[in-house]
């Protein structure tokens, strides 16, 4: 099998973005935004989805850093599927983290979009805006041509919360992004395009 991957850069007068993503890697995460919980956010992608990651990013702040590395982050993952020949597609997955539960669902539709249900009482995330939560997984959605629907049921705790959505994520696109030995290398789509 060939391996899938990506590797982009983005240069702005506010960030500098360089991401390298192999889609059939082993969950080995080297990430260093120099925001602590946004890399341990992106390390749950890496390591529960089993993909390889390598992102350096800097920026002049918070906003424009999470913004342009989701962007990047989606057109990553969307040009590692290339024509998306043989993938599952749809997938989902729920995770428990302690007091939270969250379930995401993802579709390689080729459309990006977006459902987002994450209520955040702000009392956990080390001074990382809750709106940049959001932001980053709306964005990445658009950029990565996917419907991302997912739901928080319930928890106390913001980081348990944000931690178990990462993972749900990661989990859902693991299994859409595989290959369907089944398929025989066909688009995934009654239109027979994505």
């Amino acid at each position: 099998m060939v391996k899938r991957g990506a590797a982009l850069k983005r240069e702005t007068r506010e960030t500098n973005v360089s991401i390298s993503l192999s889609l059939d890697g082993t969950g080995k995460a080297e990430i260093a935004t120099g925001v602590r919980i946004f890399d341990h956010l992106l390390e749950q992608i890496s390591r529960h989805g089993r993909f390889d990651i390598r992102i350096s990013a800097t920026g002049d702040d918070d906003h424009h850093l999470v913004e342009d590395t989701a962007i990047v982050l989606g057109q990553a993952f969307n040009q590692a599927l290339g024509d998306k020949r043989g993938i599952v597609r749809m997938s989902d997955a729920t995770v428990p983290m302690d007091d939270a539960l969250a379930t995401v669902a993802v579709d390689i539709s080729d459309r990006g979009y977006s459902v987002i249900e994450l209520e955040l009482e702000g009392n956990d995330l080390f001074g990382f805006g809750a709106d940049l939560v959001r932001h980053f997984l709306e964005t990445f959605a658009v950029e990565a041509r996917i419907n991302l629907h997912g739901i928080v049921a319930y928890g106390a705790n913001d980081h348990h919360k944000v931690e178990a959505f990462f993972k749900a994520l990661a989990r859902a696109l693991d299994q859409a992004t595989r290959i369907d030995q089944r398929s025989s290398g066909e688009i995934p789509s009654t239109k027979e395009l994505l």
